[in-house]
């Protein structure tokens, strides 16, 4: 019995690691015959502040069983991100689902994340400290979002990069010096 209270102890603090931001409560309604009958759409984004995430959507007739099911879903479908030294992106990159489009770009320690709506949540419970993002196009919060996740999962590590050409992570990013005696950065 102390072996299983302890498992359920485990579960718990890998619970209470992740994050949750909601990002957006839709009332829907469906008209029958009797009239209208009202239900809440909610999208959530899940994450752990150290690269990994997750979203979802579920809909219910009151609002707070319409957040549990979101994040339910989130928790499901939670992916790996790459993040530079914990805080960045690797390159700058675009995302497309749908109608909507993103651009998100790395920036220098200190910019802060300069996102708007969506893709705020979306960074915040990822733990990117530094980012600049733009919304281009749809502004529906589904689409955003996922256009962001398609635009995340587009991002290779300096590792992942090394594993396909077959050489080592330090001859990706290394620094070689050219004839002039200026360092320049060599092309991953």
């Amino acid at each position: 019995m102390v072996q299983s209270t302890d498992r359920h102890n485990s579960k718990k603090e890998v619970k209470d690691e992740l994050v949750e931001k909601l990002v957006h409560v839709n009332r829907v309604a469906k008209t029958v015959k009797g009239g209208r009958t009202m239900s809440f759409a909610a999208v959530v984004v899940v994450g752990d502040q150290k690269g990994r995430i997750g979203f979802g959507s579920g809909k219910a007739a009151e609002v707070p069983e319409a957040i549990v099911k979101a994040t339910n879903e989130a928790k499901k479908n939670m992916i790996r991100i790459p993040l530079r030294e914990g805080r960045t992106l690797h390159h700058d990159v675009a995302g497309r689902f749908g109608a909507g489009k993103v651009v998100l770009r790395t920036a220098p320690a200190g910019t802060g994340v300069i996102a708007g709506g969506p893709m705020r949540a979306v960074f915040e419970v990822l733990g990117v400290q530094d980012v600049v993002a733009k919304s281009l196009g749809s502004n529906n919060p589904y689409n955003m979002i996922k256009a962001t996740f398609a635009a995340l999962q587009a991002i290779n590590s300096p590792r992942m990069v090394a594993t396909k050409r077959g050489k080592k992570v330090g001859d990706i990013v290394s620094r070689r010096e050219n004839t002039t005696g200026k360092e320049v950065k060599e092309e991953a």
